[in-house]
């Protein structure tokens, strides 16, 4: 159905003449009265007939008006959301990042974020592989490395280190080792050495697991936070996961990866787009909190 058509038959219909809907519409009587024809005409259906009074609605005219009249409705209340939401947050996000960051780090403060902004639907997808933000499969993303392409709007947001730790339990129970060689005769909780991971991950933790008697290997770090956290050994993790997880004690301080920068990234089309602009605020916040907790812990 022809979208022009139905504005003037829900002019002509409000108005009940041709004349006055004319008047509202800056158009002839004559073209209003061939459109209302040509509408007519595709429906084959009469929507008026005239009266002394002007125009009155059919039956199925009537059908027609209640469905214009709904749809008016809705454009009126969208436009009204529209102009209003300058301050306002809604709708659809798509937010990709790593298993680790996102369960560890990201997900456990979200909780602020939809407070904020109660009427946000983010879609948080968790996945090693590097979606790709142009083709928009995400809007934005958090990656371990800085992304390659050019067209993108990128922000440094901090630098992770892979550290050595175990459970406040297991330290109590095992001791901890003094040196990298006292490793050998322990348990490691790693990542499996064919998952994907940054190449500082894996290049901190090949040479420590060359001489281990003992090792359990799990694909992400939610899974070796779990098996530390567990007693099953000493672990692999970023250091992001302390904040949350205050039993965890650090194994030979010293001994970490080369740093791993975190980006957040999303399109150039999206840069003024409010959602991703309140995400990107609200991560910058909850990054600057975080920084302030470390550099309290290592003071």
């Amino acid at each position: 159905m022809d979208w022009d058509k139905l504005r003037i038959f829900h002019s002509v219909a409000e108005a009940g003449s041709l004349t006055h809907a004319g008047d509202t519409l800056h158009l002839s009587q004559s073209a209003v009265s061939r459109q209302i024809r040509a509408l007519e005409e595709s429906l084959n259906t009469t929507l008026f007939r005239r009266h002394a009074r002007g125009l009155i609605l059919t039956e199925q005219g009537e059908l027609l008006f209640e469905a214009t009249r709904s749809m008016a409705r809705r454009l009126d209340a969208t436009a009204a959301r529209i102009r209003d939401s300058e301050d306002e947050v809604f709708g659809d996000l798509r937010v990709t990042t790593t298993t680790g960051f996102g369960s560890l780090w990201l997900a456990p403060r979200l909780p602020r974020l939809f407070e904020r902004y109660p009427n946000l639907r983010l879609e948080l997808m968790l996945e090693e592989r590097i979606l790709d933000l142009p083709m928009r499969e995400a809007d934005l993303a958090i990656r371990m490395k800085e992304p390659s392409q050019a067209d993108l709007i990128r922000r440094r947001l901090m630098e992770v280190r892979i550290r050595l730790y175990a459970s406040r339990a297991y330290s109590e129970r095992e001791g901890l080792p003094r040196s990298i060689e006292d490793l050998a005769a322990r348990r490691l909780v790693v990542q499996s050495p064919n998952s994907h991971q940054v190449r500082a991950g894996a290049e901190f933790v090949q040479p420590i697991l060359a001489n281990a008697s003992s090792t359990f290997t799990v694909n992400n770090y939610f899974g070796i936070l779990q098996g530390v956290i567990q007693g099953i050994g000493i672990g692999s993790l970023p250091d992001y996961v302390t904040a949350d997880f205050p039993d965890l004690v650090q194994v030979l301080p010293g001994v970490e990866s080369a740093p791993i920068p975190v980006y957040l990234a999303y399109v150039q089309e999206l840069r003024q787009n409010k959602r991703v602009c309140a995400f990107r605020d609200f991560v910058l916040e909850e990054i600057s909190a975080h920084k302030k907790n470390l550099a309290r812990e290592a003071g």
